[in-house]
């Protein structure tokens, strides 16, 4: 572990603590993302992760930069998710952008003085990104004109910038698909009414609506071509940082159960001295430590063959290990577990989004479904012993 990734995981760890620990309840009351907290973020380095030290960024490789979600997802997933997003796009940004792009955003985007988020899914799509209706028209000045529109799109009317996936035309498949940026303030972008979010409805998240949006040439971040591959890039690093702050939200669930269960008299001793709460305890500890070697393998295969795979198992196992984690605790607490002060009700709420956030679980189970075939497909026959059926069946008779 670097010095510096030691600095920014105790930079993280402390901004968990003190700054949304204590205010996550006041920012699901009053609806608003709170910009001073991500101001204090993008203070503490926090905004700028993977890019480059002379753009203002940390310059850490995915592997350690997706650790800070654990520390983050301590404090609250949602949070630790806006973050993850902003930080995939200004890496695009600072790597992949335009030199003018660059000089006028990414410091701005490194410094989270200003934050950026990702448009790829649309409201008939979900998961199928292939099936997109939003379209570009590269126009003779070499500017975009973009029309279509997103769903779920987090930071919406937030964010100060929007990095958007289009076609480029009507043909079918992804080699027309491409990734621009587009300024919030862009005449003819607009967004629906927010989402209805309980457990994070500090978080905005709604359709934004493009309508003949004319963007300049500098805000190509994927050029036609290249556009889908480097969605799913982000969409893995996304998962395997969701995995990252699943573990966080698992930590705090046991240390909010363990404080509790270490002093609740109950049946002449501690509820802590019980072995059948020992042994639930002990089973969100196991799939913790599990989870934590899981989504840290992921990060390292990020950029590799192995990387979709890995993060797919990321996804599929650590979300779903979250939520139970927090049912758990919720029961190691008893009624008490529902009364918002514990905050258990809002870990499982926020496990369950989790789950279904950049690839639902069942697509994860698609992915490594897929691997399994190919997997498959290498290895030989096994010879069917004699007075069997061709597929194996029962001996004929």
């Amino acid at each position: 572990m670097t010095n510096t990734l030691d600095t920014i995981l105790a930079a993280a760890r402390d901004h968990a603590k003190t700054v949304i620990k204590p205010n996550v309840d006041g920012w699901n009351a009053t609806k608003k993302w709170p910009r001073d907290a991500s101001d204090k973020a993008g203070a503490a380095g926090l905004t700028g992760l993977y890019a480059p030290l002379e753009l203002g960024g940390q310059g850490l490789p995915l592997s350690e930069g997706i650790q800070v979600y654990e520390q983050l997802g301590m404090g609250d997933g949602a949070y630790a998710f806006a973050l993850s997003m902003h930080n995939i796009c200004t890496f695009a940004g600072c790597g992949y952008g335009t030199e003018t792009f660059k000089d006028k955003w990414a410091r701005d985007l490194t410094s989270g003085r200003k934050l950026a988020n990702f448009a790829l899914t649309e409201p008939q799509s979900g998961s199928d990104p292939v099936n997109m209706y939003s379209r570009a028209t590269i126009n003779g000045d070499g500017t975009w004109t973009i029309s279509g529109s997103k769903a779920w799109v987090s930071l919406a009317t937030e964010a100060d910038i929007y990095f958007t996936v289009v076609k480029t035309s009507d043909a079918p498949g992804h080699k027309d698909m491409a990734m621009i940026a587009i300024p919030a303030d862009a005449k003819g972008l607009s967004f629906g009414p927010r989402y209805e979010t309980p457990s994070y409805s500090f978080l905005p998240i709604s359709e934004m609506y493009m309508d003949a949006v004319r963007v300049s040439e500098d805000n190509i971040i994927l050029p036609v071509g290249q556009g889908l591959q480097g969605s799913l890039m982000a969409i893995d690093i996304a998962r395997v940082s969701i995995a990252s702050s699943c573990c966080g939200l698992m930590q705090a669930a046991l240390d909010t159960a363990l404080s509790y269960s270490k002093n609740r008299k109950m049946f002449g001793g501690k509820n802590l001295d019980l072995d059948g709460i020992q042994w639930m305890l002990g089973e969100v500890a196991t799939d913790l430590e599990v989870s934590r070697l899981l989504y840290r393998r992921a990060a390292e295969a990020l950029g590799t063959p192995q990387g979709p795979l890995m993060a797919a198992h990321a996804k599929r196992f650590v979300p779903n290990a979250a939520v139970k984690a927090a049912n758990i605790c919720t029961q190691v607490l008893g009624g008490m577990g529902l009364l918002q002060p514990y905050g258990l009700d809002r870990l499982s709420r926020l496990a369950q989004m989790l789950r279904i956030v950049d690839g639902t679980t069942e697509i994860s189970r698609v992915v490594i479904g897929r691997a399994l075939q190919k997997r498959a497909a290498e290895l030989p026959d096994i010879p069917v012993p004699k007075g069997f059926g061709e597929n194996g069946s029962a001996p004929v008779r």
